[in-house]
């Protein structure tokens, strides 16, 4: 299960938490202007704009499972499960697997408004990548620096919604994710007034009680809901720090401990890793589950002209700074 958000303050962020069992020796991973991206009912792009995101790379492919390109345009495939249903070839439509929808946007897109133009003659087949690796059920958000959408492929067909809120986690579909927030509109930052009786004195006895009945499960009904909750009511300072500090707070609000969610087999669902990318200058942040402090890869510090992939293994040691050593 999973949690994307955007955030904005004087720059636009993107990223996301990956909650699993297991993890794929995912990599932070550059995807220069020349490295040519082969699909399998398209023909090649070779030349497109450079992106950098998370991937799992085998077979001298990356897996993206999120994403952001040198224009500010990001994109994260989330969980769908029983939900997804991909579809058979289709004429007249660009027919592209579940694996290559984020290289297939992110290459050729600046703004959400050129993607949009995209998804509406896209056709999600289902193809799977290997045979160890078959297609995941997944539905996706994609951002620009002023909105989001969320694309969902289910058996009526492809659903594009606008996504006001810029939150996206996993089951059920994207608009009953919206309704249920009506379930919560009496939610409030500030303390509540009596309204239960005026026969009673009843008075706050803690700071926050404005917010009771916000979920604190892991569900990803709940998580919608308390993300969404935390990001529109989040404030920080213009800096930079200050900026993926607080975006790594709201992550951090719906984010998973081992031990809290058992899958069998002694194998617990955790966040492997949370994400931010400052889609204006292409800066990826990341922590992982065993090292909270924030580490950092520069897109632009590299050749984005090349024909390579560029991988960077992620810290997973905690990093301790002892202050009186």
């Amino acid at each position: 299960m999973c949690t994307a958000i955007t955030y904005y303050t004087k720059d636009h962020y993107f990223g996301r938490n990956l909650d699993l069992e297991y993890s794929y020796k995912e990599t932070v991973t550059i995807t220069p202007r020349n490295y040519p991206f082969q699909f399998r009912k398209g023909n090649a792009i070779h030349h497109h704009y450079a992106m950098i995101g998370m991937a799992y790379v085998t077979n001298h492919y990356p897996l993206y499972y999120d994403a952001v390109n040198e224009k500010g345009l990001g994109m994260a495939g989330l969980n769908f499960p029983t939900n997804a249903d991909y579809k058979e070839e289709q004429s007249g439509k660009d027919n592209i697997a579940p694996f290559e929808f984020i290289p297939w946007i992110l290459s050729q897109c600046a703004t959400l408004d050129e993607a949009k133009d995209l998804l509406h003659k896209i056709n999600i087949v289902n193809i799977n990548f290997s045979e160890q690796l078959p297609a995941s059920p997944l539905h996706w958000i994609i951002a620009d620096k002023e909105n989001s959408v969320t694309v969902e492929c289910v058996k009526d067909g492809l659903k594009i919604y606008d996504n006001p809120v810029g939150v996206l986690t996993n089951n059920p579909t994207f608009d009953m994710h919206m309704f249920n927030l009506n379930n919560y509109m009496h939610l409030s930052i500030e303390q509540p007034n009596n309204t239960f009786s005026k026969r009673l004195n009843l008075k706050p006895y803690s700071r926050g009680m404005g917010a009771l009945g916000l979920p604190g499960d892991l569900s990803s009904l709940s998580r919608f809901v308390k993300a969404t909750f935390t990001k529109m009511n989040s404030i920080s300072g213009d800096s930079e720090s200050e900026s993926i500090s607080q975006f790594f707070h709201i992550l951090g609000s719906v984010a998973q401990q081992r031990g809290c969610v058992h899958m069998g087999n002694n194998q617990y669902e955790i966040t492997i890793y949370s994400s931010c990318c400052n889609m204006d200058k292409g800066i990826y942040y990341y922590t992982t589950y065993e090292n909270s402090q924030i580490t950092a890869v520069y897109m632009n510090k590299e050749n984005v002209d090349g024909k390579d992939l560029i991988n960077y293994e992620l810290v997973k040691g905690q990093q301790i700074l002892i202050q009186n050593e």
